[in-house]
């Protein structure tokens, strides 16, 4: 049973060498050097398994060689997935870390990423997971660490008239 046929035959199997040593991509590097092996005679399963693929990875590699050439080989960069959250929206949130939740309308006397996460929902409607919304902290540059929270009722001058007031051991 024979494989795909190379159909370029522009670049020699030392041609091939040379260029996956010139290149800074090692994964497209690994593909020239088996698609050489290839040309010089070696069997699929073989040349595959010497540059660590498998035989359905080096099919595909011919099948872009054979379309592209040398620079089908190389790995394409994938663009990433846009932003969820503005970088407007991300001041806002910023400015709500630094100011505090509001016991009345939030309901918490101290943020917690469960309750960043509802908030977030509800101002922008935008769903993120917990663990994303800590991420997301951790960019703005917040860190985990808070302060003792403080019910919205304490007095703290009574609180200093306990401490004077409080018997020495």
């Amino acid at each position: 049973m024979a494989g795909i046929a190379i159909t370029r035959r522009e670049l020699t199997a030392t041609e091939l060498r040379a260029a996956a040593g010139k290149t800074k991509d090692s994964r497209g590097a690994r593909r020239m050097l088996a698609i050489a092996l290839v040309l010089e005679g070696v069997g699929r399963t073989t040349a595959a398994q010497t540059c660590g693929m498998d035989r359905q990875t080096l099919r595909d590699s011919v099948h872009r060689y054979n379309a592209e050439g040398i620079s089908g080989l190389v790995n394409r960069i994938v663009p990433h997935r846009p932003r969820r959250l503005t970088p407007e929206q991300l001041a806002a949130l910023a400015a709500w870390v630094e100011a505090g939740p509001d016991p009345v309308r939030d309901g918490v006397v101290r943020w917690r990423r469960r309750d960043l996460q509802h908030r977030i929902k509800a101002e922008f409607g935008v769903v993120r997971h917990e663990r994303s919304v800590g991420k997301q902290l951790a960019a703005l540059g917040f860190r985990r660490l808070s302060v003792r929270p403080q019910h919205p009722k304490s007095d703290p001058a009574a609180q200093e008239a306990f401490k004077k007031n409080s018997p020495k051991r």
